[in-house]
């Protein structure tokens, strides 16, 4: 039975997807703004919410689970200072995902994610 097994594999298997899953979410905290395929935007917008979500904490534990995720020292910096604050009032719903339309070599839906 497959009860309460969610995500999507995105075609990869489960350590490639993690570590896809990171560098996109190092990459759009770094940016602000990435452009990715649809699946793994939908994907993406879960880890990054809740490592917001670690951010308004702002505690000790808080940041070396941040640490612990994101692959760049200088985002989870970021990630605290800059990023945090700017969205301490707001309950939830931290980004916004555009489609764009789609990719011209195999039609795959584009998008882009990006921070509210």
């Amino acid at each position: 039975m497959r009860h309460r097994w969610g995500g999507r594999k995105l075609g990869r298997p489960t350590s490639h997807r993690k570590a896809l899953l990171r560098n996109q979410s190092t990459d759009l905290l770094r940016y602000e703004k990435i452009q990715t395929t649809e699946a793994k935007a939908k994907e993406l917008r879960s880890a990054v919410e809740h490592l917001i979500t670690l951010g308004k904490r702002g505690d000790l534990h808080a940041r070396r689970q941040a640490y612990a995720y994101v692959y760049d020292k200088r985002v989870v910096d970021k990630l605290f200072h800059e990023l945090a604050p700017r969205f301490q009032d707001r309950p939830g719903g931290y980004t916004r995902i555009v489609r764009l339309g789609f990719r011209r070599g195999d039609a795959a839906p584009m998008v882009q994610i990006e921070l509210v």
